[in-house]
């Protein structure tokens, strides 16, 4: 038979509170006998979720679950380093004190050419310098130079006074002005005046986009050059200086060229119908070869050559390359031009 208090609402209620206040107060009980938390915090707070089961409360983002320790009165001493830091002996510098690990890659380099006097007429030289866009300032700093002694023992010399400077080279519409300092005028006669012209124009000239010269000192326009009196009242090319040219004018092969397999040979010329002749002996004066050549104009008209030979791929060591011209009256060999030069070994 149900009863009053197993029936009503209220009362099954009232059950249900006191066992779980029973509950309640009976679980820190147990917990306190068997030791408590095991870490000894304070325990996480907790929340009851729509079950009635007990689960732990999320600790917020970035906020630790325990709390932290209390920092010391007095901060703690790093420990000393085993080692101390070394002392520079000097500032430091941007540069590098070594070469970087990485190879760097080489410097690019031009070949110019300069001009200097062979028997009073103009001969060539070459020069290897670091590339630049200053080509002309810079062929005529190695014409100033002066030639090598190798280049000297071989008969080249120079017109230009010691001590002469240049002072700057500028192009407009294809002419070139060269402003060299006073000693540039200095000493020497007319012979002189004349092939130290002809030097500083065949070495600027060199270049396509040069087509003239005009001449200064110190700054000022020359008009007339020298204590001889030259005239210079316009820009002076490689045609005014004709009787300074050579009747066989070899640009390349240079004094001191060092050739393999091939020899090219070109330049210009101004010989009797064209014609001269191209010999090449070696170290011991043995004739390797020796061919007939044409230029593209002669008598009185300076024509352009461009030869190539081949060369014995055994040959090698020094070696002399002569143009001349055969002479017209006797055959005898006239406009001699010696060019000691080196072939290479190609093996």
């Amino acid at each position: 038979m149900r009863t009053f208090r197993d029936t009503h609402p209220v009362r099954r209620w009232q059950r249900i509170s006191y066992a779980t206040l029973c509950l309640a107060l009976l679980v820190p009980v147990l917990l306190a006998a068997c030791g408590g938390n095991d870490n000894g915090n304070t325990p996480t707070a907790t929340a009851t979720s729509a079950s009635g089961a007990l689960t732990p409360t999320a600790a917020p983002e970035n906020t630790p679950t325990t709390a932290p320790e209390a920092p010391s009165a007095t901060p703690t001493t790093p420990p000393a380093p085993t080692t101390a830091p070394a002392t520079p002996t000097s500032a430091p510098t941007s540069e590098p004190t070594s070469a970087p690990a990485t190879p760097t890659a080489p410097t690019e380099t031009l070949t110019l050419s300069v001009y200097f006097i062979r028997d009073e007429k103009v001969g060539t030289a070459h020069r290897v310098v670091p590339h630049t866009l200053q080509v002309a300032a810079a062929a005529m700093e190695a014409l100033l130079a002066g030639p090598t002694e190798e280049e000297a023992a071989a008969g080249l010399t120079s017109a230009i006074p010691e001590g002469t400077r240049l002072l700057g080279v500028s192009l407009t519409n294809g002419i070139a002005t060269v402003n060299l300092t006073k000693e540039f005028e200095s000493g020497g006669g007319s012979l002189s005046m004349g092939a130290r012209l002809a030097q500083v124009v065949y070495t600027v000239t060199q270049f396509p986009t040069v087509e003239g010269v005009l001449f200064a000192l110190d700054g000022e326009l020359v008009e007339v050059f020298g204590g001889e009196g030259l005239i210079l009242d316009g820009p002076r090319d490689r045609s005014d200086f004709e009787a300074f040219t050579p009747a066989i004018f070899v640009e390349a092969p240079a004094v001191g060229d060092t050739v393999s397999g091939t020899l090219r040979v070109w330049g210009t010329a101004n010989t009797f119908e064209a014609a001269f002749m191209v010999t090449l002996r070696d170290a011991d004066g043995e004739i390797v070869f020796e061919e007939p050549a044409m230029a593209t104009s002669g008598t009185g008209t300076r024509g352009t050559f461009d030869l190539t030979f081949d060369l014995d791929p055994t040959l090698s060591g020094d070696a002399t390359l002569i143009v001349w011209e055969s002479s017209a009256k006797d055959g005898q060999p006239i406009n001699v031009v010696e060019i000691p030069i080196i072939i290479g070994d190609e093996g």
